[in-house]
């Protein structure tokens, strides 16, 4: 499914709106797998919500707002590697990137890390996964700035349901180098839990996530400064104290932001 904001035209901003930069995204979220024993609740609705989030934001930072969603049996290993190209070529050096996962993530015993895609084999990630070094690959090669969420090592206990547990440490790091210029957002650290539940109706981390953003009659809560913007810092520490909020501490998100790049607006904080 592809996104394009189709509401009003903003009412100011004018010629100035042309040397804007463009958000382009790339949505994946998989709640339903091969192996029904995995399967999840939330993980496609975290990749359709975040995507509404987002495309309120033209206008504002942005020119205009362009997204990819792929949610459940549109998430293939295939159709993910697909959506990444268009990344990769729509990108300019104006723009910014974004890609988005939330599902569940694993790693193998040589600590490789995959994200399980809708026709992934659960007991053979080396085969049919996404590999995070294709992920790495993918996001270095694109002119912009680049943001990755990764909403994927889950599990938890009694209302909240289990998305599988990675070491997340090991490809955060991977992407975020200095080489790569590549903002990341963790959902936790290390081996680390991480929850979705019935009441929130999504992962901790993507519900955090959206109430850092503008919504309909609110500014996004991760305008720590009162500015009108959120920038990356601002929405790590929005995330960082949420999350635990939301999880009674038992999950700490982390942000890792190479040290060539300075801290940089995000989002405008109203709509």
């Amino acid at each position: 499914m592809q996104l394009k904001y189709a509401g009003a035209q903003p009412t100011r901003g004018g010629d100035d709106d042309a040397f804007k930069p463009k958000l382009y995204g790339l949505l994946v979220g998989v709640s339903t797998y091969k192996d029904p024993a995995i399967n999840l609740r939330y993980a496609a609705k975290d990749a359709k919500d975040f995507a509404t989030a987002l495309m309120a934001q033209k206008g504002g930072l942005y020119r205009d707002v362009e997204l990819k969603v792929l949610a459940d049996g549109d998430a293939t290993t295939a159709e993910i590697k697909k959506a990444l190209t268009w990344l990769e070529r729509s990108v300019t050096s104006r723009d910014v990137g974004l890609v988005f996962f939330a599902g569940h993530g694993v790693t193998d015993n040589k600590n490789r890390y995959y994200y399980l895609t809708a026709d992934s084999d659960f007991k053979a990630p080396e085969d049919t996964a996404l590999e995070g070094f294709t992920l790495k690959e993918r996001t270095r090669s694109i002119a912009g700035k680049m943001l990755v969420f990764l909403d994927t090592c889950h599990a938890g206990q009694a209302m909240v349901t289990t998305r599988g547990v990675s070491d997340i440490n090991a490809v955060v790091s991977e992407l975020s180098s200095t080489e790569n210029g590549v903002v990341t957002y963790a959902s936790s650290t290390g081996r680390q839990l991480s929850q979705e539940n019935e009441t929130w109706q999504n992962g901790a981390f993507t519900k955090a996530l959206i109430e850092g953003l503008p919504a309909a009659g609110r500014t996004g809560k991760a305008d720590i400064t009162h500015k009108g913007i959120i920038t990356t810092a601002g929405l790590d520490l929005w995330l960082t104290e949420r999350v635990k909020e939301l999880t009674n501490g038992s999950q700490s998100p982390v942000m890792s932001r190479p040290q060539t790049i300075p801290d940089f607006p995000l989002f405008t904080a109203s709509r």
